[in-house]
Order: structure tokens, then sequence, then C-alpha cells
């Protein structure tokens, strides 16, 4: 009885020690700048500056930070995808496909932690879909990510 108490504890202990491992596995962080967005609109974002950073964007490591202040951050995720085009002015289409890659940031909701959204995005002559991560919890100032273009 003693051994398999034992080999019960220890093995509860393990499990516990591994889900708090993984918990904290790729966690980062990317500051709290909050800056403050300026609107075109009430569904879109001034967006003036390009970025030369190919990684802009396209990586969790460096996504595109759209804050929640001034309106809810799913909104303000819209407000600036609402402010690109293609390349050649084409108009864009994007959808939520979910929420990835856990982070510490003072302006989350729980436990002073957030997620990234990834974004599918689409444009007429795009022959595979771009994942933009954006980051609602976080501000930073605004650019548009190589292979896009700011919309008129």
């Amino acid at each position: 009885m003693r051994t398999i108490t034992f080999i019960l504890t220890l093995l509860l202990l393990t499990a516990c020690s591994s889900s708090k491992q993984t918990a904290k596995k790729g966690w980062g962080t990317y500051g709290s700048p909050k800056v403050e967005q300026e609107l075109l609109n009430d569904q879109t974002f001034v967006v003036d500056v390009y970025s030369e950073d190919p990684t802009y964007g396209y990586t969790e490591e460096n996504p595109i930070m759209v804050g929640s202040a001034g309106g809810s951050g799913p909104l303000n995720e819209r407000r600036f995808l609402n402010a690109l085009m293609g390349p050649d002015g084409e108009p864009i289409t994007y959808t939520r496909i979910g929420s990835c890659c856990n982070f510490k940031t003072k302006n989350g909701l729980f436990d002073d932690g957030g997620l990234l959204d990834k974004y599918s995005v689409m444009h007429k002559g795009l022959e595979k879909e771009v994942i933009l991560y954006i980051n609602m919890y976080d501000s930073d100032v605004l650019k548009i990510p190589v292979g896009f273009k700011k919309k008129k």
C-alpha cells in the first residue's frame, strides 16, 4: 500500500511540475509603450509609417501592437486591418483564425498575461494567405507590414 501511495504522490508531483514548465514556456514580453492611436474614422486607424522589418506582424516575436485604449482590443485589431491594402492597391479580406502565443503584459486581463490573435489576410493576386500576429493589450507606433500599402 505504501508503494502505491508513494508512486501516486510521485506522479502527482511530476504532473504538477511539468504543467508549470509548460505554462511558462514561450512566455515573452512586448513592453507596454501605450502609444495613443489616431482614428481615420470609427472603423479605421491612421497608419502612415511603413515597416522595413520583414518580421513585423509576421512573427509572434514581433506582433502589431494595437492596444485597447479608445475601444476594445478586437475592434482595434479590425481598425488596424481596415487601414491596409494589397501592394498594388487591392482591397484585402481578413479572418481571425484564433489566439496563440501567451505572453506577459501589464495590460493583460488575467495574471499579467495575454494572447496574440492570428489573422489570415488575403487579396487578389496572393497565392497563399498571409498570417499576421496582433497584440491587443499593448500599443505602439503602428506600421504597415512589408507587402501591404496604406489604404487611401
